[in-house]
């Protein structure tokens, strides 16, 4: 059958659009590879060029040998890390505890629990440091890793608990009668079904752990306890700021944020339709 004439423009203007938003969303990254390859003195150069004339690796070579970089990049990636983890973990048994148990003031507290996600993080900051101050976490990665965990316990919670209430009931009353414990099934039962919800809790997470720079700047004034944000934003010095230094250096921090979403993909796409429809 003829593909009718009103379908045909459709569909053209559906590509059209997707391509121009395509291209609006690779460009800034193209320019950012581009400008990584080229030497200082062409950084500024007008008309300013999709691809260097001279490309060189030099940019890289000094942005990963230069200030720690090494030691940034392994922080950053333990705190992201173990803050992941420990998020997916323990928003997971908090959601299902929500979903699924009945307690006395279960609901209160749910949505006292949820007053977390309409602060700004900024405005939290201050309270923050006197808590970590008064626990000795400032100058830790403990101290980063604890306060990222609790910045997303609030709306990581909130997701996963329409998926856990997405779950036919029926099926964890059959794992009851063959004799399995709460915690078997939840573990087995459940956490297999959520599994695009953990993907999307994980990645979500793993961004901010990865990416969240005001906190650290406040609470981490050893060098050696830095983390990649803060890394990169010394590469800016007083006088003249090495633009290829740090478009290198940034090139190398959206590594792992691609590799983590390359590995939870499927899940996240499938896990963040699901997450409008659940609940």
């Amino acid at each position: 059958m003829r593909m009718s004439t009103g379908k045909r423009i459709s569909r053209i203007a559906s590509y059209t659009l997707l391509s121009l938003g395509a291209l609006a969303m690779i460009l800034p990254f193209w320019y950012m590879v581009a400008t990584s390859l080229k030497p200082q003195a062409f950084i500024f150069e007008i008309p300013p060029r999709l691809w260097p004339s001279e490309a060189t690796i030099s940019n890289y070579v000094e942005a990963l040998t230069k200030d720690s970089f090494g030691v940034y990049f392994l922080n950053s990636l333990i705190v992201a890390l173990v803050s992941t983890g420990a998020t997916v973990a323990v928003s997971a048994m908090m959601a299902f505890a929500f979903a699924r148990f009945e307690f006395r003031w279960k609901e209160p507290i749910f949505y006292t629990l949820l007053l977390g996600m309409m602060i700004p993080p900024v405005m939290l900051i201050i309270p923050q440091f006197i808590v970590a101050k008064n626990l000795h976490l400032l100058d830790s990665l403990v101290g980063l890793i604890v306060v990222y965990v609790a910045m997303n316990l609030a709306v990581q919670t909130f997701l996963l608990r329409g998926f856990f209430e997405g779950i036919p009931r029926s099926l964890e009353e059959a794992a009851t009668i063959d004799g399995a414990s709460r915690w078997q099934t939840f573990w087995h039962v459940a956490l297999p079904l959520v599994r695009p919800g953990l993907a999307v809790v994980a990645i979500f997470t793993f961004l901010y752990s990865w990416d969240e720079f005001p906190w650290a700047h406040v609470a981490i004034r050893e060098t050696s306890k830095r983390t990649l944000p803060i890394g990169i934003a010394l590469f800016q010095s007083e006088h003249l700021t090495e633009w290829g230094q740090v478009f290198a250096a940034s090139i190398v921090a959206v590594v792992p944020v691609i590799a983590v979403f390359v590995i939870f993909q499927r899940y996240f796409i499938r896990g963040d339709v699901n997450s409008g429809t659940k609940g």
